[in-house]
């Protein structure tokens, strides 16, 4: 079983104006359990992962094995020292080889305690430390989705930051002390930031070396272009401000017509667009976990009228919002 995020730093948050676009995203992932093993295998081996939403972190500390994901026939080899992120959720086998028959891995993992290592094979070919982290709220799927399948993390100084937290985690949860519970579920979500935060600064310094703009769509890497996530950053400060693109290309000094090409090219749609579905997954979040009505709701997000705001409510959240409340409480 996994351990319950209780105390999440991401609920340290408490005014608006101290978010930044990625923790507030991660707030709204509400992450809830955490689960962490270790694996030493020797021989030939071959194990299968079931699909499960979420966020799988691994760290190899020493050998090598191959990565196959369940919808993506072509293997990946990981070697010593590698440190990477599946957020999709994909169902995954991990081997010594990609074309050995593979065991389930709930077989040999469900009687391991939290921060356990499994010996297989006898061990001493490969010896690596894996994390799951699972999410409550109602749209991860669509937060998530706008990563890679692999979040690979190559820089020598951030594997060791990753590796020495993903050891400490395991060694609170092998040696049980005074608070030790607590300072695992602390490091685990401080661990999830970190390797999230390292994949952008390792983005933005590869969109620097070759002053290239085109990293891919998504949220995730516009935050990693001083221009755009300026702008991300004033729409999440302020949502209820009467952005336009204008007003936003002044924001990241660019002219109206630069920033709106730039801004699609690398979050995959408009800015307006974007605003609007921020704004909607902010109320879906207020819905379910507040007291808020509509009236309060809309206004606080910058609509100015109840119908307008369930209009807008509608088309991205493909339902109303009593209709979003009913289905999800």
């Amino acid at each position: 079983m996994g351990r319950s995020i209780l105390y999440s730093p991401f609920y340290l948050f408490n005014r608006p104006k101290m978010m930044d676009p990625l923790s507030d995203t991660l707030a709204l992932l509400k992450p809830r359990n955490y689960m962490f093993h270790g694996l030493d295998a020797g021989g030939n081996w071959s194990m299968h992962f079931e699909p499960r939403q979420g966020i799988r972190c691994y760290v190899l500390l020493s050998g090598q094995f191959w990565l196959t994901l369940d919808d993506i026939p072509e293997a990946v080899l990981f070697k010593e020292g590698d440190c990477f992120l599946l957020p999709g959720g994909h169902g995954l086998t991990l081997g010594s080889a990609p074309t050995l028959p593979a065991i389930d891995a709930k077989t040999i993992f469900s009687d391991v305690k939290e921060g356990g290592l499994v010996t297989y094979n006898g061990g001493g070919a490969c010896y690596g430390l894996g994390g799951f982290f699972e999410f409550s709220g109602r749209h991860a799927s669509i937060l998530l989705g706008v990563l890679p399948t692999i979040v690979h993390i190559r820089k020598e100084s951030d594997k060791n930051t990753l590796r020495r937290s993903m050891e400490q985690i395991m060694q609170e949860l092998r040696e049980p002390q005074p608070g030790g519970t607590l300072i695992a579920q602390y490091l685990s979500s401080l661990m999830l930031v970190q390797a999230l935060r390292l994949f952008l600064f390792e983005r933005a310094e590869a969109s620097s070396a070759t002053g290239s703009t085109d990293v891919g769509a998504g949220w995730i890497y516009a935050l990693a272009d001083k221009q755009v996530g300026t702008a991300i950053s004033a729409m999440h400060e302020n949502p209820a401000h009467k952005w336009t693109i204008q007003s936003l290309a002044s924001r990241s000094c660019m002219s109206r017509s630069t920033f709106a090409m730039k801004f699609k090219n690398l979050v995959g749609e408009p800015p307006m667009d974007y605003l609007t579905r921020w704004r909607m997954l902010l109320a879906g979040d207020r819905l379910l976990n507040s007291d808020d009505t509509i009236s309060v709701i809309a206004p606080s997000l910058g609509y100015h009228s109840e119908s307008a705001f369930s209009t807008a409510f509608k088309r991205v959240m493909q339902c109303s919002p009593r209709e979003y409340k009913a289905f999800y409480q």
